[in-house]
């Protein structure tokens, strides 16, 4: 098949051009390259089943193809607050200029949704009838808000439109590839860890996240692009639920790091506790997180050992 990956040259993205150019499909990344990177994706312009685009889904964009997996969105609350109107834009515009692609195309199209949108949740662990617990004006509602109003154009599109769609919510996914300057607590903890640097652990520490290595997370989006049992949304992470204390402690033996653990000040609206129930992908998807733990963060590491330059 065609298939389109936008985002492609993020973090996730990357992997799964990989993932589906190893399956023997036509891959084409697009990718404005705001947060994503060409070194993400430099072994892969050898192949001759593979293109890259640089465009920003903000614009229309058309041309044929099958498959639309859309991972275009800053995700990081470093990104994705450095221009929050844009990353909104991103979110909303992106959404509908892709929608209106794959319906003028009969491609199906999958939206990679987020964790986020469930907010600070009051529900635990988070299923996907919950509503969420989201501020619509805080500094973080940009990509909240942004993935949630995402959301709610794929289903009217699939009722008014009859959209082939898939919707999917990530929660917290690490792995090679990640950038060291996201801000996001593994690539931060390894990062600082790696340099001997003290870690920074925003307030108390006990707020806790679920981790889910990067392949799984590939593994799932295939499955769900593939089935037609449900079109969602999905919760795709893993239920291993740590403290981000824990995690730092884990990774500080993981590299050897004489590193300590600091306190700072707790970012706005950070969620408390973030933990998916993932019975329903087990069952239309047969599928659940296989990397455990401290495995996936080994691999993790061992990309930073080399990225940084920064030998045992």
């Amino acid at each position: 098949m065609r298939i389109l990956v936008t985002g492609g040259a993020g973090f996730i993205g990357s992997h799964l051009c990989r993932r589906l150019l190893a399956e023997g499909h036509k891959v084409i990344c697009l990718d404005n390259l705001s947060s994503g990177v060409k070194d993400n994706i430099e072994d892969l312009f050898s192949f001759p089943d593979f293109s890259f685009i640089q465009h920003d889904i903000t614009e229309s964009i058309d041309f044929p193809i099958d498959r639309i997996f859309n991972l275009a969105c800053p995700a990081s609350p470093v990104h994705y607050q450095e221009d929050p109107v844009k990353t909104f834009k991103t979110s909303v515009i992106g959404a509908l200029n892709m929608l209106e692609l794959a319906t003028k195309q009969h491609a199906r199209i999958l939206q990679t949704s987020t964790s986020e949108v469930y907010g600070n949740p009051l529900v635990h662990p988070q299923t996907e009838s919950y509503w969420g617990n989201v501020n619509p004006i805080g500094v973080r509602s940009c990509y909240d808000e942004g993935k949630r109003g995402a959301e709610t154009l794929f289903f009217d599109y699939h009722r008014q439109y009859g959209t082939d769609i898939r919707v999917v919510r990530i929660f917290n996914t690490y792995g090679p590839y990640m950038a060291e300057n996201d801000g996001r607590v593994v690539s931060n903890f390894i990062v600082q860890a790696l340099r001997g640097e003290n870690i920074t652990v925003y307030g108390d520490g006990n707020q806790t996240r679920s981790f889910c290595y990067v392949d799984d997370t590939v593994e799932a989006l295939i499955r769900m692009m593939e089935q037609s049992e449900t079109i969602g949304p999905v919760n795709i992470g893993n239920p291993d639920e740590r403290t981000v204390k824990e995690l730092a402690e884990i990774i500080i033996q993981l590299t050897e790091s004489p590193s300590g653990i600091v306190s700072c000040d707790l970012p706005k609206n950070d969620p408390e506790r973030r933990k998916p129930d993932i019975s329903y992908a087990e069952r239309v998807l047969d599928w659940k997180p296989k990397i455990e733990i401290k495995t996936g963060l080994k691999y993790t590491i061992d990309y930073f050992r080399k990225r940084l330059q920064i030998s045992r």
